[in-house]
């Protein structure tokens, strides 16, 4: 890994710090005097004549009529209904069955292994 010398890092350093002040200066004196609102002029007005249209027609249509009115029949109809049937309309939804949790299985090991036999005492080496 390469390094700069100290020196050099403070020049730059100043360099940046100059540059961002500097921006920040310009933005300072490039800013109007006072803010406007979207479509408003520099000047304070409206940015353009107001445009006289007597053909234009809207672009969202008149909201849809109201729904008609029950007649005396549907109305008596509705009435005739007992209490009894609105409840069973109303009742709740059966509950679901309970979850079950699998039983747990036992954790599958690696067959035993058996240690090697030592050589028989006739077969061992004398020295």
């Amino acid at each position: 890994m390469w390094t700069m010398p100290r020196p050099v890092l403070l020049v730059v350093a100043v360099l940046l710090g100059l540059v961002a002040a500097g921006g920040l200066g310009l933005g300072f004196v490039s800013a109007p005097e006072r803010g406007r609102l979207p479509g408003e002029s520099a000047q304070g007005g409206p940015a353009s004549a107001v445009i006289e249209a007597p053909d234009a027609t809207p672009i969202v249509d008149a909201p849809p009529p109201p729904p008609p009115e029950e007649t005396e029949k549907e109305k008596s109809e509705e009435e005739e209904v007992p209490a009894e049937a609105k409840l069973v309309e109303r009742a709740p939804p059966p509950a679901p069955p309970p979850v079950v949790a699998p039983e747990p299985t036992e954790p599958i090991a690696p067959p035993p292994v058996e240690p090697e036999s030592p050589l028989p005492p006739s077969e061992i080496p004398p020295f």
